[in-house]
């Protein structure tokens, strides 16, 4: 073993030691998203508690999805033709807005449900601007060298607040009610606010476009020209139309775990868990070459651990196979994102990371449907096992006809 080996196994933390700016824009990112996990936990509590209805709970999914992709691609032209800096303040101003009043309907004491829905309504669309924007960030901030770690930390991010937002929820709402998670998420807005505030201005280089309908059927028609993007984007569909497993939770648990809601509870967090230590483990996949065969493999397993979870009867290995999936899709992420950013001119890279934002989005809620309208018409397990086995076949499918995809190589960078 060569001195350092060991290092080279975990996450890079380089480019949060390196970049200053980058590492205030994380930790503010950070808080922000554990503040937005607790909002996602309190919205939910209080419509059941208001209703009684799963429905009801569920159409929120809709109400997040919808504006998603409705504004989100729209959003990505605007973010090429305006200081990207600017706009992620305004939009992450109108996030932190939404969220105090969020909490101010619930000090009040509201009984209605409609006004829960309009404000995170409001709250997606701002945030379907935000997010692809701030990811554009990344490329600007990190060399070329750096990207793939930069966007396993952003990874890494996320997949904790999917852990740790929820938890300190119960918790809070337990000691204070659920008003305090929503104020407590508009506080933590403060701290995304200041990191993307400190960023030096992000005016888009290599021409600007006039945002709307037409700049974004450009950036489409780019996106499909190129090999590379349309196989990231396409290998990504893929894994989260047919392979998302989310939607069947409920009635896998009750027809093979017994159906408490403790065993939910950990099979939810399982591919979460499996994200971090995914995620943590990085090393080594940050520094592959070949990404498009790369993401196509963490596609396959993907599936592979979804099909093999429907079909299992031990709690123990149904855990173990969705922490499998988790590490799976997050080195999924990381391959995408480092493709989508460093081969999308800067021109374009407002659009095509408001392309992969609707995708990601969509495709996840779409994959779920799909989940449970299978499941109806069939059962549960075979609704995991057919999807499973059919991204599987769709990630072998994108290799045979996207060759160049599979061939690619990413740029060596000193």
């Amino acid at each position: 073993m060569t001195h350092g080996s060991p290092v080279r196994l975990f996450l890079d933390l380089g480019p949060l030691r390196d970049a200053p700016s980058f590492r205030r824009l994380w930790v503010g990112q950070s808080l922000s998203g554990i503040g937005s996990q607790m909002t996602n936990f309190a919205v939910s509590l209080q419509i059941y508690t208001l209703t009684r209805s799963s429905l009801a709970v569920g159409a929120t999914g809709l109400a997040v999805a919808v504006p998603a992709v409705v504004f989100g691609l729209l959003g990505g032209s605007v973010a090429d033709a305006v200081d990207r800096r600017k706009l992620v303040l305004v939009t992450g101003s109108l996030q932190a807005a939404m969220s105090v009043a969020l909490a101010a309907q619930a000090f009040a004491g509201m009984s209605r449900v409609w006004p829960l829905y309009v404000l995170v309504a409001l709250q997606s669309t701002a945030s379907s601007i935000a997010t692809p924007t701030r990811r554009t960030f990344t490329a600007v901030l990190l060399p070329p060298r750096q990207v793939p770690a930069g966007a396993a930390l952003t990874s890494i991010s996320f997949q904790a607040s999917l852990i740790a937002g929820p938890a300190l929820a119960g918790l809070v709402t337990a000691a204070s009610g659920l008003k305090v998670c929503y104020l407590l998420d508009a506080i933590s807005f403060s701290a995304a606010l200041y990191g993307t505030g400190r960023l030096p201005a992000m005016p888009p280089t290599g021409g600007v476009t006039r945002p709307g309908p037409r700049a974004v059927a450009e950036a489409i028609r780019f996106a499909y020209r190129s090999k590379i993007l349309c196989g990231a984007l396409l290998t990504d569909l893929n894994a989260t139309v047919l392979g998302m497993p989310f939607g069947v939770f409920p009635a896998i648990n009750a027809a093979h775990f017994g159906g408490s809601t403790g065993t939910l509870g950990l099979l939810t967090a399982a591919p979460a868990i499996g994200g971090v230590l995914g995620t943590a483990l990085s090393g080594p996949i940050t520094r592959v070459s070949r990404q498009g065969r790369a993401q196509l493999v963490a596609s396959a397993v993907w599936g592979g651990a979804v099909a093999a979870f429907g079909v299992t009867r031990a709690l123990p290995l149904a855990v173990f196979l969705l922490m499998i999936a988790g590490a799976a899709d997050v080195t999924n992420v990381v391959f995408r994102t480092s493709m989508v950013q460093l081969t999308t001119p800067d021109s374009h890279r407002g659009r095509v990371s408001a392309a992969e934002y609707v995708i990601g989005a969509g495709g996840s809620q779409l994959g779920n449907f799909r989940a449970g309208a299978v499941a109806s018409l069939t059962s549960p397990a075979t609704s995991a096992l057919t999807g499973g086995l059919a991204t599987v076949a769709g990630a072998t499918l994108i290799a045979l006809t996207l060759p160049a995809f599979t061939r690619y190589r990413a740029r060596s960078h000193a």
